[in-house]
């Protein structure tokens, strides 16, 4: 769908029917209606028909399938879902994995393939139980997991290329995943949403599935009970949830990853004798331990925005203001003769045919070797009808359009401009970061660097233009040699 402009790199898309591009009405619909005006012939391959939408009676008969194939995906739907719920009220996986079990088939008595059970696996039970027992004598979710990695205990899968370790937000998933005391919930959430998009959401209360496995329980009732006894006395002398859903004050933090772990960056507050002075810190490394991540360095923020903006603010010169408007003017000519229209050369062939065919007509008259004429006559008559077809079946590309280059150059250079006064000049957090956003084609990678006994940070990025140009940013930013009671130099 993406390829459709400005011209399609196919012509025929053959399916079995339209259930195969998509089973929501509205959109399968509107696909195919793309599909077809960018001159693409769809044809069903279960009855050997091609589908048009030339008159309304087409459409309505297009719209019924749809109706035809949505029906079938709910129904669909609910027959998993009830699958779903038959195997895990019997005790069975209903879908993925959890940290603490393998997932084991279950083979009936003449081999047969039956469904899938949890089964426990020690080396992982064994970390859950230390968890549960860490947190009822009293460690914070951070220091649970420090030690854990410390000890190189088995972790659960990362996610986008984070390390492999374990984080507060997983050893809070553990202290409360109700399978480990053999009390399993199914049900509390669901993957997609009314129109079959993949969009998570909680379950009501009443829908969930309590379901009583004893055989799985790892962590004995009074551990449990213990553990969350803690959390409950946490919990009523500070908010866990505090923060969520407020705009970050502080410029770099999911922009920023550490080069040594790809971990992100976060502000870490130091109290100094004149107040709490903000560093960037490895997130890995102060929240999951040194194991994870050697990286302890510490970068003042005030001098990594401030270095961070100048660097960007320098790239974007006058020397790039005409590197982006000639690029976008190139990529533009270039799409313009990629859309040629493709019936030109067919229509310069067969007026050629035309003029020769009447040539061949005039010797035949005069008369000429007849045998060997008529011959010729027949070969480009062939010809002729092939190319016929052929135009008939070509869509004609629309024309380019008429590009105002000398607005489009004022505009872009006030953009640029505008861009360049916001980063040099920064009034709101909130408005550089989103022009940060819009600038950087990767986050800033921050490599700790140690040079004639200073301590500092390289980082480096590629910086893009709505794709249209890109470059490479890198500069340095240092610590002061020594950290005293005084304030540092910028």
């Amino acid at each position: 769908m993406a390829a459709l402009k400005p011209r399609p790199p196919f012509q025929v898309l053959i399916m079995t029917e339209s259930a195969r591009l998509g089973r929501e009405g509205l959109e399968t619909g509107y696909a195919l209606k793309r599909l077809i005006v960018a001159g693409v012939r769809v044809f069903y391959s279960f009855n050997d028909k091609e589908l048009t939408l030339d008159s309304a009676m087409d459409k309505a008969v297009l719209a019924f399938q749809a109706l035809t194939d949505e029906l079938e995906r709910e129904r669909a739907q609910q027959r998993a879902y009830d699958k779903a719920r038959a195997l895990a009220r019997a005790g069975y996986v209903a879908g993925g994995k959890c940290f603490g079990y393998d997932n084991v088939r279950v083979t009936g008595a003449h081999g047969e393939r039956g469904p899938v059970q949890y089964r426990i696996n020690e080396e992982q039970a064994a970390v859950v139980r230390r968890i549960f027992e860490l947190k009822a004598i009293g460690y914070g979710q951070h220091a649970i997991a420090k030690m854990l990695n410390a000890e190189g205990a088995a972790a659960p899968r990362s996610q986008q290329g984070r390390p492999r370790a374990w984080v507060s937000s997983s050893v809070h998933a553990v202290l409360f995943r109700e399978r480990y005391r053999g009390e399993p919930t199914w049900n509390k959430t669901k993957k997609r949403e009314r129109f079959g998009q993949h969009r998570a959401s909680d379950r009501p209360k009443d829908q969930w599935l309590l379901v009583s496995a004893p055989h799985q329980r790892i962590v004995s009732e009074e551990l449990w009970q213990a553990a969350h006894a803690k959390l409950a006395t946490a919990r009523s002398s500070m908010n866990l949830y505090r923060g969520r859903g407020s705009v970050s004050k502080y410029l770099l933090p999911v922009l920023a990853r550490c080069a040594w772990c790809n971990g992100g960056m976060y502000v870490r507050l130091r109290t100094r004798s004149w107040g709490r002075i903000p560093f960037y810190a490895c997130t890995s490394h102060f929240t999951r331990g040194e194991s994870v991540c050697r990286n302890f360095h510490l970068a003042p923020m005030d001098q990594v925005d401030d270095k961070v903006l100048e660097c960007i603010g320098q790239i974007l010169t006058l020397d790039f203001e005409d590197e982006v408007v000639a690029s976008v003017r190139a990529e533009f000519e270039a799409e313009a003769d990629a859309a040629a229209d493709p019936r030109t050369p067919l229509e310069a062939e067969l007026a050629s045919i035309d003029a020769q065919l009447e040539r061949l007509t005039d010797a035949i008259a005069m008369g000429g070797q007849v045998r060997t004429l008529v011959r010729r006559l027949t070969t480009l008559e062939g010809r002729r009808t092939v190319l016929l077809d052929a135009l008939d079946t070509t869509p004609a590309s629309r024309p380019s359009p008429v590009v105002d280059w000398r607005r489009f150059e004022r505009d872009a250079r006030r953009v640029l401009a505008e861009r360049r006064q916001a980063l040099t000049q920064p009034r709101n957090i909130e408005d550089t970061r989103q022009i940060l956003r819009e600038l950087l084609a990767a986050p800033l990678r921050f490599t700790p660097i140690l040079e004639e006994g200073r301590r500092g940070y390289r980082f480096n990025s590629a910086l893009s233009l709505a794709g249209i140009s890109a470059v490479t940013s890198r500069s340095e930013v240092w610590r002061p040699r020594a950290e005293s009671n005084c304030r540092p130099s910028a």
